[in-house]
């Protein structure tokens, strides 16, 4: 009776913890919806002369608030909610497929509930087995979100193409079994899982690291108890920043050639791996686009005409070409 209490109770929390990022993902969608646009390189907006905090001169692009009213200007306030379905089912799916694992006996035999510690349990252990609590729950961590973005991520797919079918107005990409379909059409099964290498990485690569960074840190360079609760969400910012370029090539190969505008030329080039495309971003320094959604810059080739700066984009290269 207890147990099946207990069951309940974890089943309540659950899907509570869902119904509150729910709400907080559907507020804040259209400007996620508009860094999507932004990470797979459609700038609608042509940028305008100003400086940088520094004074040198510049092209500011718009920042998140104008990009958002650009989008509803275009569509209307319904259109800020693209791709918003299959992105709350994709977080749904995450959530439920790590729960019901960690609820599996596989799981439980690795990672007994016992052995679960909070933080500041971990710190008063001795050294042997802080560190052995650490790696522990390092590695349930990366098992737990390798789970969940292998579960969610065809979902994932779905609503980045969604939301990249405003670059040409295509409708291609409609209700999620619609979209499964021409998901499958499109690219095959592999479809359901292009930028996942990527997304993975980026993900796993910035749990070791915080985490990593995090134990060090509160070892060897601090002894306050109050600072150490702020160290892991000071080292998140700086590894986030670190794996950034990965989440901007993961949307940009979740839309490459799958039947959109967003996803071909002039837009964007066909890419042959994910690799192909961190070197292409990297080389025409875009790797970062969208990191920065208030102050904006144009990085593209820029001339000086009649006195003025201006911003050469593809469709200029794509005029004289023909």
């Amino acid at each position: 009776m207890a147990l099946s209490t207990m069951n309940r109770e974890k089943e309540e929390t659950m899907w509570s913890n869902i119904a509150g990022r729910m709400l907080v993902h559907t507020i804040l969608h259209p400007m996620d919806f508009a860094k999507v646009l932004i990470q797979i390189g459609h700038e609608p907006i042509a940028p305008r002369e100003s400086r940088t905090l520094f004074g040198k001169p510049a092209l500011a692009l718009p920042n998140i608030i104008h990009y958002v009213k650009y989008i509803k200007s275009v569509d209307g306030f319904s259109g800020c909610y693209r791709g918003l379905v299959p992105k709350l089912c994709a977080d749904a799916v995450s959530t439920v497929a790590v729960e019901k694992f960690m609820e599996s006996e596989y799981f439980l035999k690795y990672f007994p509930e016992r052995d679960t510690r909070k933080e500041e349990i971990i710190d008063d252990l001795p050294e042997p087995e802080r560190r052995d609590a650490y790696v522990k729950t390092l590695a349930k961590d990366i098992v737990c979100r390798i789970i969940g973005v292998i579960a969610s991520h065809p979902l994932d797919v779905i609503a980045l193409r969604t939301m990249a079918q405003f670059v040409g107005g295509e409708t291609k990409y409609n209700g999620i079994f619609g979209s499964l379909k021409e998901v499958y059409r499109e690219n095959g099964l592999f479809g359901y899982y292009s930028g996942l290498v990527p997304r993975l990485i980026a993900n796993i690569s910035t749990l070791v690291l915080v985490s990593s960074s995090t134990y060090f840190i509160n070892k060897y360079l601090i002894r306050d108890r109050a600072l150490k609760r702020y160290t892991s969400s000071a080292v998140t910012i700086v590894a986030t920043t670190i794996t950034y370029p990965l989440l901007v090539i993961y949307p940009c190969m979740a839309v490459n050639n799958c039947g959109l505008a967003a996803g071909v030329p002039p837009q964007m080039p066909i890419y042959t791996s994910w690799l192909d495309c961190w070197r292409h971003l990297s080389s025409i320094n875009e790797s970062k686009r969208g990191s920065n959604l208030i102050w904006r810059y144009y990085t593209g080739p820029q001339v000086i005409i009649n006195g003025r700066l201006t911003a050469l984009n593809k469709s200029d290269f794509f005029k004289q070409v023909s």
